[in-house]
C-alpha cells in the first residue's frame, strides 16, 4: 500500500495538468502514507491493531474510484490493442459475440448474479476468518488479495483500457431483462471506474481470495469454488470484459497468491 500511494503521488504530479483537483489527491496519498506509519508504530491498542489489519480493504472504494480522475490526464485508451489481442487468440471478440450466439434468459440470471456475487466473495471470508479466531489466514488473505488488485490497478493508471462495456453495443431485450442484470447495471451507472478492464480486478481478487480461503481453511475455501469458476465466465459472457481480460486476471490472481504464500504474515 506504501508503494502504491508513493506511486501514484508521483503520477499525480506528472499528469497534473491535465487533472481537476490534482491537489486533493496528492494530500490523500499523502495521509495514506502518514496513515500506513502511524498503524506500524508499536503500542498499538486493540483500536489501532484492528485498524492495521482491516485499513486496505477500507480504503479499496475510494482507490478504485480515482482511477477515473487519474486517467483523465492520461489520453490514450488501449481497447484497440486489446481486441486484436483478442482476436488473435480467440478468432473473434468473445465478449461482444457470446452472448449474441446464445442469449439464454436463465444463464443471464444465474451470471449476472455470479457477477454480483464478487462483493460477498471479497467480503465474506475476512468475516469468517476474524469470527473463527485465524489472525494469520485473514492476514494473508488481505495480503493476497490487495497485493492483486495493486497489481492490476498499476496496468489501469499505465495502460487504461475501457472494456466491452464501453465500447461495443450494450446487450439488450430478454438477455437483461432479470432482476440480476438490473442490479449489475444500476452498480455500474454508480459506481464503474473508466479505464479498468484489463486485467479484470474482478477475478484476480476472486482468484487470490480463493486461493487465501483454500489456504485458511478448507471449508471455506470450498464454498468459494463454484461462485468463482461462475464469475470467470460471467465477466465475458455478460460483456463486462474481454475474455483476454479474464484470462490475465486470473493468472494474476494465481501468481500473487502463489507468491504471497511463500511468505507468513507477522504474528
Amino acid at each position: 500500500m506504501g508503494g502504491y500511494s508513493a506511486l501514484v503521488a508521483i503520477v499525480v504530479v506528472m499528469r497534473a495538468p491535465e487533472l481537476r483537483g490534482w491537489e486533493w489527491l496528492l494530500t490523500a496519498h499523502g495521509l495514506i502514507l502518514l496513515l500506513i506509519w502511524l498503524l506500524n508504530r508499536p503500542g498499538l491498542g486493540p483500536t489501532g491493531r484492528t485498524i492495521r489489519e482491516v485499513f486496505p480493504l477500507l480504503l479499496l472504494l475510494g482507490l478504485y474510484a480515482e482511477l477515473d480522475v487519474l486517467n483523465a490526464g492520461n489520453p490514450r485508451i488501449y481497447d484497440d490493442v486489446v481486441q486484436r489481442w483478442e482476436a488473435a487468440l480467440f478468432g473473434g471478440q468473445p465478449s461482444r459475440d457470446w452472448w449474441r450466439a446464445a442469449p439464454s434468459p436463465f444463464w443471464s440470471f444465474v451470471l449476472h448474479g455470479a457477477y454480483l456475487a464478487y462483493y460477498a466473495i471479497l467480503a465474506f471470508p475476512p468475516v469468517w476468518l476474524a469470527v473463527s479466531g485465524n489472525t494469520r489466514g485473514l492476514r494473508q488473505f488481505l495480503l493476497m488479495v490487495m497485493t492483486s488488485f495493486v497489481v492490476c490497478y498499476v496496468f489501469f493508471i499505465f495502460m487504461p483500457v475501457a472494456g466491452p462495456y464501453y465500447v461495443f453495443p450494450r446487450p439488450e431485450g430478454a438477455f437483461v431483462d432479470n432482476l440480476m442484470a438490473r442490479l449489475v447495471y444500476g452498480a455500474l451507472e454508480e459506481g464503474s471506474s473508466y479505464g479498468a478492464a484489463f486485467p479484470s480486478s474482478h477475478v484476480a481478487a476472486t482468484v487470490a481470495a480463493l486461493f487465501a480461503s483454500w489456504r485458511a481453511d478448507r471449508t471455506l475455501g470450498g464454498m468459494l469454488v463454484i461462485p468463482t469458476a461462475l464469475l470467470i465466465v460471467s465477466v465475458v459472457y455478460c460483456q463486462m470484459h474481454y475474455a483476454i481480460d479474464a484470462l490475465s486476471g486470473l493468472a494474476i490472481g494465481a501468481l500473487v497468491a502463489l507468491t504471497v504464500g511463500r511468505f507468513e504474515p507477522r504474528a
